[in-house]
């Protein structure tokens, strides 16, 4: 909600390496989107890479979002009737966003510091009783995160969003590696079947994530 403005409007940011999911996401949201709704940005300050800036027209329906999600102060809001709202797709795209495998890509780390602590529990209460998804909330300096430490539960969690995967070029977000050659190919059969992405698509990225992290490299 921009300063003098009676609607709101929706802004993404990405940097052109996720320019698949980038277009993805606006070719999603044609139906609030503008003519010129999507230009190219220098880089920053945090990144040498180039960004990609998606905008929306303003509307009434995103203002109604907008009130739903923040407090008077623009401060976000997290309560339980904006939870209600979340889809196995609202999760996918959260992940997608700001979800990170950590722990030797074992591990799952939602980047929550927008939200306070009981926001960050709410949601964790959530995953929880909807859809069986244990996880903690660990605080990072005077912020707090939704932790995934439990293997299990991160393939219960993947297992819930891949059905709606549908961009290649994010697999690493969803690439579990194993030293254990059958556990490895394990994964990559079930991400396979709840995709549809190739296999051989699948294990390329596989060899190319392990090449990055030292413990798997030969």
């Amino acid at each position: 909600m921009r300063k003098n403005y009676n609607n709101a409007r929706f802004e993404i940011r990405h940097s052109v390496i996720q320019k698949d999911y980038f277009f993805w996401k606006a070719q999603e949201l044609k139906e609030i989107s503008g003519e010129n709704c999507c230009r190219l940005q220098p880089a920053d300050g945090w990144s040498k890479n180039k960004k990609l800036h998606y905008h929306s027209r303003v509307n009434t329906e995103l203002t109604e979002i907008y009130n739903l999600t923040h407090y008077n102060d623009g401060n976000i809001n997290f309560d339980h009737q904006w939870l209600k709202l979340l889809t196995p797709l609202s999760l996918l795209i959260w992940w997608l966003d700001d979800g990170s495998l950590v722990k030797n890509s074992r591990q799952g780390i939602f980047c929550t510091e927008g939200f306070n602590e009981s926001g960050v529990l709410a949601l964790s209460n959530h995953l929880k009783q909807k859809w069986g998804i244990e996880t903690d909330v660990g605080r990072r300096s005077k912020y707090y995160q939704l932790r995934i430490y439990s293997t299990e539960n991160l393939k219960k969690f993947f297992r819930l969003i891949l059905p709606y995967f549908v961009v290649p070029s994010m697999l690493p977000k969803v690439i579990l590696l194993y030293k254990d050659s059958d556990l490895q190919k394990r994964w990559i059969s079930e991400v396979n079947e709840l995709t549809k992405i190739p296999i051989s698509v699948i294990e390329r990225y596989v060899k190319e994530k392990s090449s990055r992290w030292k413990s798997f490299r030969e």
